[in-house]
């Protein structure tokens, strides 16, 4: 509900298929990956990623970077215990 009929332009990828679970590191190291992606305009790969679900159209970026100009993006962190954060940040102008 939050994207609206905006879902299917939103990239979807993660990079934990890369350097793995870090534990307490994590959402750090994820909130550094976002922003490196923002900073060098692309989206980073889902390396492994086999197939998307039809019923989730968002736009996947499966095992190889795309190009793209990112100005806004949200890194998630679900952890274990139910910890969960997001992060949403914004290029400055």
């Amino acid at each position: 509900r939050i994207f609206g009929a905006r879902l299917p332009e939103v990239a979807v990828s993660s990079t934990k298929p890369v350097h793995g679970h870090a534990l307490g590191a994590a959402g750090a190291l994820e909130l550094v990956c976002t922003i490196m992606a923002m900073r060098e305009n692309v989206a980073p790969p889902t390396i492994n990623f086999l197939e998307a679900d039809p019923k989730c159209p968002v736009d996947c970026v499966p095992n190889a970077a795309r190009p793209m100009k990112i100005r806004t993006a949200m890194s998630n962190s679900f952890a274990f215990g139910g910890v969960n954060a997001s992060l949403v940040v914004q290029a400055a102008d």
